[in-house]
C-alpha cells in the first residue's frame, strides 16, 4: 500500500482507475488492486494502523487459519463489491479487508468460546466495534459496500472455521 502510494505521489500519477468498477471488465483488476490504492495520505494512514493491528492479531493467534481468513477477506470481499455494488464508481482502499478481519476476530471468539479467543474478541470489539456504522450509506465518497461485504465475509469465515479442530 505504501509502495503504491509512494509511486503515485513521486511520479504524480493517479492509479485509482485500477480500483473496482462494479460489473465492468476493466473493474476486474480492482479485485486484486483496490486494497493497495488509496485516495490520499489520510486515507492510507487510517487504513494502515487497523490493518497492522488486526493482521498481526490474526496471524499471531490463529496462524494455522490466518492465511485462509486473510485471503478470503481480501478476495471475496472485492468480488462481492464487483458483483453487487449499485454504485458504479471506483472503489479503492483496504477498509473492506479491515472490516473482514475485524468481523472475523469479533465473532470467532464468541463462537469458539475458549478463553483466548473470547479475550481477543472482546479487545477487538472494544477497539473496533464502532466501525460497523460504516456499513451504512452515510457518505457517498465512502464505499459502504466494501465495508458491508468485508463484514459479511469475515462473519461467514468465523462461522465456517469456529468448529474446526486446532485452529491456533
Amino acid at each position: 500500500m505504501w509502495l503504491v502510494f509512494s509511486i503515485e505521489f513521486f511520479y504524480g500519477i493517479d492509479l485509482s482507475f485500477l480500483g473496482i468498477l462494479p460489473r465492468t471488465l476493466t473493474g476486474l483488476t480492482g479485485i486484486v488492486a483496490a486494497p493497495l490504492l488509496h485516495a490520499n495520505l489520510s486515507h492510507l494512514i487510517s487504513n494502515t494502523l487497523p490493518l497492522l493491528f488486526l493482521g498481526c492479531t490474526l496471524f499471531f493467534f490463529y496462524y494455522r487459519i490466518g492465511k485462509r481468513v486473510f485471503l478470503s477477506c481480501y478476495f471475496y470481499t472485492n468480488i462481492l463489491v464487483w458483483i453487487f455494488s449499485p454504485n458504479v464508481s471506483y472503489h479503492i482502499g483496504t477498509s473492506g479487508l479491515i472490516y473482514g478481519l475485524s468481523a472475523f476476530l469479533m465473532f470467532f471468539g464468541f463462537l469458539r468460546r475458549d478463553f483466548k479467543s473470547l479475550l481477543i474478541s472482546i479487545i477487538v470489539v472494544m477497539l473496533y466495534g464502532g466501525i460497523f456504522y460504516g456499513v451504512l450509506p452515510i457518505d457517498p465518497r465512502i464505499s459502504w459496500e466494501s465495508h458491508l461485504a468485508g463484514a459479511l465475509v469475515g462473519t461467514v469465515s468465523a462461522f465456517n472455521l469456529a468448529n474446526k479442530k486446532r485452529v491456533s
